[in-house]
């Protein structure tokens, strides 16, 4: 697939009369290294192929500086992509990013790692964990159902500390997200007001009533009605800081890491530019 991907690629910059250098990832973090690389010889546009951690990469390797991402959406999720309008017909991305123009937005930073779209700790990192996990060996969309089918069933939620400018939440939730854009993907918006270039991020903040409750309230991702959910509060701040009795676990984009008692999560106004 990804020699397929990169022979369209060359073909779809050709017929817009540039020469491209097209490169397949082969690990973790790959992406983000050949960002850089690409930067030091002076490329003029950088583009990501793939989903969420792919994007994730080239944007942190971008970000503060003056070389516009290109984004191809190809991942189970596509959250950010779909809030930029970004079309799912890669020959139609790949022409509408050479052609665009460049715009500014925020970049979110979540315990030294850089997000673009969504980070936050609960069920929606618990799922992540287990998705990037070497045992799980259903990738897409379905592997992504299926375990936060089983999640819904078996996740237990934790005791936070929340704080912010605007005072301390003690909350029992099933999920606290730190969101730069609207939707996790597929349609699915936790925090359906939010603005990528708003200089702020959304705080959504859910806290359980009954497990019963919650499965009766998840159409309310679908339809942009989730701050409607009871427990569930959405604020616009600066910056934030998470704390437990344990180490959480949370994501950046999908991606999983192991943290600490204490996380803290900041947004950088203006920080990427994007070619939309």
């Amino acid at each position: 697939m990804g020699r397929r991907r990169a022979e369209t690629a060359a073909r779809a910059v050709e017929r817009h009369g540039d020469r491209p250098d097209v490169f397949i990832t082969e690990r973790r973090g790959h992406a983000r290294e050949l960002a850089q690389a690409s930067m030091a010889r002076g490329a003029r546009l950088v583009m990501a192929w793939g989903g969420d951690g792919t994007i994730n990469e080239v944007a942190s390797a971008l970000a503060f500086g003056d070389v516009p991402l290109g984004i191809v959406p190809a991942g189970s999720g596509n959250g950010l992509a779909t809030e930029l309008g970004i079309s799912r017909q890669p020959e139609q991305a790949i022409a509408a990013a050479l052609k665009s123009e460049s715009r500014l937005i925020d970049v979110g930073e979540f315990e030294g790692h850089l997000f673009v779209n969504i980070a936050g700790v609960g069920i929606d990192a618990h799922v992540a964990h287990e998705f990037n996990s070497a045992a799980n060996v259903r990738r897409g969309f379905a592997g992504y159902a299926r375990l936060g089918a089983r999640a819904l069933r078996t996740y237990v939620p934790r005791a936070y500390r929340i704080t912010t400018p605007l005072g301390r939440v003690d909350a029992r939730a099933l999920l606290v997200t730190v969101a730069n854009a609207p939707q996790w993907g597929n349609g699915a918006e936790i925090a359906p007001g939010a603005l990528v270039d708003d200089g702020l991020v959304d705080l959504v903040v859910l806290e359980e009533r009954s497990r019963f409750r919650t499965l009766c309230q998840l159409p309310r991702l679908f339809n942009g009605t989730v701050a409607r959910i009871q427990g569930c509060t959405i604020s616009r701040v600066r910056d934030v800081t998470i704390e437990s009795d344990e180490p959480m676990t949370f994501h950046v984009d999908g991606e999983p890491y192991q943290g600490g008692r204490s996380l803290r999560a900041r947004v950088h106004p203006r920080a990427l530019r994007v070619v939309v």
